[in-house]
């Protein structure tokens, strides 16, 4: 399950909204120690924000240019596995929403109804 969303314009890159995210986790989750990333995350931008949490280490998952085809990368599955989940909400699903913030609260309700047919089973 997300730690935490922040929804921002498209016209913000992944590297600069990172910091972002991590600035809203830094305060609520004091234990976590390593984030992982895909390699639009391995920019200076990213690694300023880490460098602010000393106890935060980042992880970034490279793609090998040996490997031909279709090959699943350690750790990335993880987030596309969620986007997958998200995706069965109509709402989620398309770009409908005009405000930020109603996207957000989508998202966390996705993640309410997930969680909840976790503990049903």
């Amino acid at each position: 399950m997300p730690l935490r969303a922040v929804v921002h314009s498209a016209g913000i890159q992944d590297r600069d909204g990172a910091g972002l995210v991590l600035d809203k986790i830094r305060n609520r989750f004091p234990w976590l120690e390593l984030v992982w990333a895909d390699n639009g995350y391995n920019a200076w931008q990213v690694e300023a924000a880490v460098a602010k949490v000393p106890v935060l280490r980042l992880e970034i998952v490279k793609r090998s240019d040996d490997l031909k085809g279709f090959v699943v990368l350690p750790r990335r599955w993880v987030v596309e596995r969620t986007f997958s989940w998200f995706g069965r909400n109509r709402r989620i699903a398309k770009d409908y929403e005009n405000l930020g913030l109603t996207l957000a609260a989508f998202v966390t309700l996705a993640c309410i109804q997930i969680a909840v047919r976790r503990l049903a089973r």
